[in-house]
């Protein structure tokens, strides 16, 4: 495999500084680790980036996360590995990372369910980490970039 180019982010002077501080900036909104990586994990998997499903999985094997919780992420709806919090931070990754599934992509139910385990900081850190995977997804799928141990380097 082959990627398309070098990755934007690292093309582009001040790219990767200002990603990585935004990245960074989702820290402070209380919301555990653990939580902000298996919602990394679930939108990688759903856009299909190799580069940060390989990241994400090893960042939470670093953080001490079993494997079980590790595997099941892409059928967490059924999973008794994750809890009531962290499903509420996966549904609002499912329905954010999906925005044109339907037509009201991020429906008041997804909504409500995380606000009751989140404060509007948490809520801001959620969204604005969800976004950022996004964009990350994004910037690997449109230039092929390839996973594979190097990506131990940045968890």
């Amino acid at each position: 495999m082959k990627s398309r180019m070098n990755s934007p982010a690292l093309t582009l002077p001040g790219a990767m500084d200002a990603l990585l501080a935004l990245g960074k900036s989702v820290q402070h909104g209380d919301v555990p680790r653990t939580t902000l990586e298996l919602c990394n994990l679930r939108a990688s998997q759903i856009n299909g980036c190799s580069v940060c499903v390989d990241m994400h999985s090893r960042a939470l094997q670093k953080l001490g996360e079993s494997v079980e919780r590790i595997f099941a992420i892409g059928g967490w709806h059924d999973a008794p590995y994750y809890s009531d919090a962290e499903r509420a931070a996966l549904a609002l990754t499912e329905a954010t990372t999906r925005i044109n599934d339907r037509a009201d992509p991020v429906p008041d139910a997804v909504w409500e369910a995380a606000k009751q385990h989140y404060s509007e900081s948490a809520l801001a850190s959620l969204v604005l980490a969800i976004a950022t995977i996004n964009l990350w997804n994004r910037l690997n799928a449109a230039t092929k970039q390839v996973g594979g141990a190097w990506t131990a380097q940045y968890v």
